[in-house]
């Protein structure tokens, strides 16, 4: 049985399928053509990432697929409901990516905090010429540890979110609809584990406490962040977005920003990838990655073992 790997899968996937017998094929195939190269290739497992899109055209017109597998969290590029409904397995990773995307968030904030994104920026422009100015406008940076991190969305994400959060020192306040609490188990070395249980607030109490602020939601209709949220926030707080591109008003963020509600924010993800507004590129205040929450080797080999053990157990 053939499997089309259509935005890559990482080398220890494709070892543990085709040591099942699978054949995966990793050419990546146009939008527009992968309905034909489907059909004509005999595809039984359809595997994609955040590029490749599995619509109802897909769904109805290639009768071989029986998987539709998705390396990662969201599904917003698959129609999962519809794909169920005409009988399709569909399968993701949620687990594999959760503390690449933590780590992220936490590159950001230390960064942020000690205004590296800038600094990494200005030294190689102005170093030899303007060290001392450069050391007087980068001398007021921020500690994270006894800060508070506002954590809006409590799954595995936002919880190995705060698990980094708790390793460095930070006091950790969550809102979560779905979740009255959560009990974290941290690992250290030597087999140590120290036990937190974190009991969810409202999200008007996580934004007024926060110090940093992070956000681990689903794509939805609304903004979960816009201008009545920015006003709650204390003046000064620090935003990371590695959820989604909508979740967070960008207007109303670069508003923020400028009144100082605001002090610096990390952004992941954009409302308009992949072409975010000019404004947020050229902002000063922000620290900007290219949607690479999930993009470590050790993530991309959980996912691959992750979905080829899905994979075995469904088609036998």
């Amino acid at each position: 049985m053939k499997i089309l790997a259509n935005d890559g899968i990482s080398q220890s996937g494709i070892t543990a399928l085709e040591a099942a017998g699978y054949e995966v094929i990793t050419t990546t195939v146009a939008q527009e053509q992968l309905e034909n190269y489907i059909n004509e290739n005999n595809i039984v497992v359809l595997l994609v990432r955040s590029a490749t899109k599995v619509r109802k055209d897909i769904i109805d017109n290639c009768p071989s697929l029986k998987i539709i597998g998705r390396g990662g969290v969201g599904m917003d590029n698959i129609d999962v409901e519809y794909a169920k409904e005409k009988g399709l397995h569909v399968i993701n990773t949620p687990a594999a990516s959760s503390h690449s995307v933590a780590e992220l968030v936490f590159g950001h904030f230390y960064g942020l905090a000690r205004f590296l994104h800038n600094s990494n920026r200005d030294m190689p422009l102005e170093g030899d010429a303007n060290f001392k100015g450069l050391k007087k406008a980068y001398a007021k940076g921020t500690e994270l540890k006894g800060k508070t991190l506002g954590v809006l969305g409590f799954g595995r994400i936002g919880q190995a979110t705060a698990k980094v959060a708790i390793g460095a020192g930070m006091k950790v306040v969550a809102f979560d609809p779905y979740m009255e609490k959560a009990d974290l188990e941290l690992e250290f070395f030597d087999g140590q584990k120290v036990n937190f249980e974190i009991k969810t607030i409202s999200k008007e109490e996580v934004l007024k406490q926060a110090d940093f602020l992070t956000l681990h939601v689903p794509a939805q209709k609304d903004y979960v962040i816009g201008e009545k949220e920015f006003d709650l926030m204390k003046d000064g707080v620090i935003i990371a977005n590695a959820a989604r591109g909508g979740v967070v008003d960008e207007v109303a963020l670069v508003k923020a920003i400028e009144k100082g509600k605001v002090a610096r924010a990390a952004l992941d993800v954009f409302e308009k990838e992949p072409k975010p507004e000019i404004q947020l590129l050229m902002n000063p205040a922000l620290s900007l990655t290219p949607h690479t929450g999930a993009a470590t080797n050790e993530a991309q080999d959980r996912i691959g073992v992750e979905l080829a053990d899905q994979i075995k157990s469904i088609l036998g």
